[in-house]
């Protein structure tokens, strides 16, 4: 997923997204362990994804916060 396409997304679409994420990378983790992961890029791309939301969470509560004082 891209950053412009991230920042399009509302604070609750974006909280949504990382919630997911977060659980996919549980279940690819799971995977991992039992030798069931079938593409061991997708764990490294997922995490990618998830700190690409995380930042972009952070960016808008860091704009919000200097547009009120």
């Amino acid at each position: 997923m891209q950053a412009k396409e991230l920042r399009d997304l509302s604070a609750e679409e974006l909280e949504q997204k990382r919630v997911e994420l977060r659980e996919e990378i549980g279940q690819l983790k799971l995977k991992r362990a039992t030798n069931r992961l079938e593409n061991p890029m997708k764990l490294r791309q997922t995490k990618r994804d998830l700190a690409r939301v995380e930042t972009i969470i952070r960016e808008k509560s860091l704009t919000q916060r200097g547009d009120q004082a």
